[in-house]
């Protein structure tokens, strides 16, 4: 049977940061599991997620966020760049995507690293011996990012919530929406529960 898992997210969203351990836990119990990381494009420079939702995000999850990203967490975010990458990713390579973004939320929230010009990218480029081209470091949505984009507004159509981060795992054609809030502070738990789901299939 065929599992996959569809994460919608944005690379600058403290939820989204403190929802991937989930996804690590998922992949980790579910090695064969095909992930779907799809990123949502939400900030484009205007607004950020602010001190608040950092504050409420790292009190439920027990992540730390660094100096440098506190410092500036009400300063406009973009996470366009960030998008792009990670659709580029998708399409050429997918098997990377995980630890990606992993190294990219590590890079952001914990390093303060904006992740809003080519060069910010370059050691996770070359860390993880990716070729994406100039394209990708543009200021505007690639055609990877916008399929993604159609891809999550078919999903929050089936979930009936445009809310990210969300998750939805599918077993064959079984699927279950998982509430990460539920998982937040204990990532791992989210297996057991998955399972119990999955024997329900059966």
């Amino acid at each position: 049977m065929t599992t996959e898992l569809y994460f919608i997210y944005d690379s600058h969203c403290p939820w989204s940061y403190a929802a991937t351990p989930i996804v690590n836990a998922l992949q980790e119990a579910y090695p064969e599991m095909k992930p779907h990381l799809l990123h949502a494009a939400h900030y484009a420079g205007k607004d950020s997620a602010g001190e608040e939702q950092m504050e409420a995000a790292a009190r439920a999850s027990g992540l730390k966020f660094g100096r440098d990203y506190i410092r500036y967490a009400n300063s406009p975010k973009s996470s366009i760049k960030t998008a792009n990458l990670m659709g580029w990713m998708q399409s050429k390579q997918a098997d990377k995507q995980l630890p990606v973004l992993n190294a990219l939320q590590r890079a952001h929230f914990i390093e303060g690293n904006p992740l809003n010009t080519k060069h910010d990218f370059m050691d996770i480029v070359e860390q993880f011996k990716l070729s994406p081209s100039n394209k990708i470091f543009r200021d505007e949505l690639s055609m990877d990012s916008e399929y993604v984009l159609e891809g999550i507004a078919e999903i929050q159509q089936m979930i009936g919530t445009a809310n990210f981060p969300a998750m939805v795992m599918t077993v064959g054609d079984n699927a279950i929406f998982i509430d990460h809030s539920k998982y937040i502070s204990s990532p791992h738990a989210v297996v057991d529960a998955v399972k119990k789901e999955i024997a329900g299939f059966k």
